[in-house]
């Protein structure tokens, strides 16, 4: 069950958050897993922090895999300035633990800092990577929300950039060359955000918009935006395409038939 810290901010501030979230001081949990060859870099979404991964990481520790889960401050700067930070302080602890093949695990904004950041300079020991309602052809949350009062305090340049315009970053990216799997939710606990979108989503990220061309594999769940990190069928389905590049056959969910979650699993 999650304490929130954060002072109750105004009732626009739910909508205008992509990931609604307390920032907290700037860190990198790195955990090195013996004989082990491979590695994960973890990037949680915009105004969150390391402790929104720390779940999944230590979940892949389980699974013989050492993390370095990356804390960033996402909303310093457009997504030019944060993505070669954040991407790179993941890929300077996972080499400097000795792995030879690096995997990504990304929630929301991380995932397309690290499309933005390979496509700039490609990252020649990836591995497999998995999104976690990625905004990968932008979110018309943004869109209508993005001269709101206090956008800015909130989701910063960066998130200014994930819209669907002329100036939205993750149209600008093109298609992957990676292999990737992607998680979309369905569930939502933002009633007002849900409201301003045209399709089914996950209170921040309409589903069709977090597939991208060159994709290899693609799965829906029932949880929304702020909690799809912590989900175990999320967990073991991002365990499974890490192992195998494939999610789970068992756990394939046609987004009508799946019930949305209503509160925090």
């Amino acid at each position: 069950m999650f304490t929130f810290r954060c002072k109750p901010l105004l009732a626009i501030a739910l909508a205008l958050s992509l990931i609604a979230g307390c920032a907290s001081e700037p860190r990198t949990q790195v955990v090195k897993i013996e004989e082990s060859r491979e590695c994960v870099v973890l990037l949680h979404g915009l105004n969150r922090s390391w402790r929104a991964m720390k779940p999944m990481a230590e979940s892949l520790q389980l699974a013989g895999y050492s993390t370095a889960n990356v804390d960033y401050p996402s909303q310093s700067g457009p997504i030019e300035e944060i993505a070669p930070l954040a991407v790179g302080l993941g890929l300077e602890k996972c080499r400097a633990s000795g792995a030879k093949t690096i995997h990504f695990v990304t929630h929301s904004l991380g995932g397309i800092l690290l499309r933005y950041e390979h496509k700039r300079s490609p990252i020649k020991d990836l591995g497999r990577v998995v999104m976690l309602g990625p905004p990968n052809q932008g979110s018309e949350l943004i869109d209508k929300t993005v001269d709101w009062p206090g956008f800015d305090s909130l989701s910063g340049a960066a998130g200014r950039q994930l819209g669907t315009g002329d100036d939205s970053m993750p149209l600008q990216l093109g298609p992957v060359d990676f292999e990737l799997g992607v998680i979309a939710g369905t569930g939502t606990i933002n009633i007002l955000a849900s409201a301003m979108l045209p399709d089914t989503d996950d209170g921040k990220v309409t589903v069709a918009r977090t597939k991208v061309a060159g994709m290899d594999d693609f799965l829906v769940v029932g949880n929304s935006h702020r909690y799809i990190t912590r989900s175990a069928v999320v967990v073991r389905n991002t365990e499974s395409f890490l192992r195998t590049g494939h999610f789970l056959d068992e756990d394939r969910l046609i987004a009508a038939s799946v019930k949305p979650e209503t509160r925090p699993q």
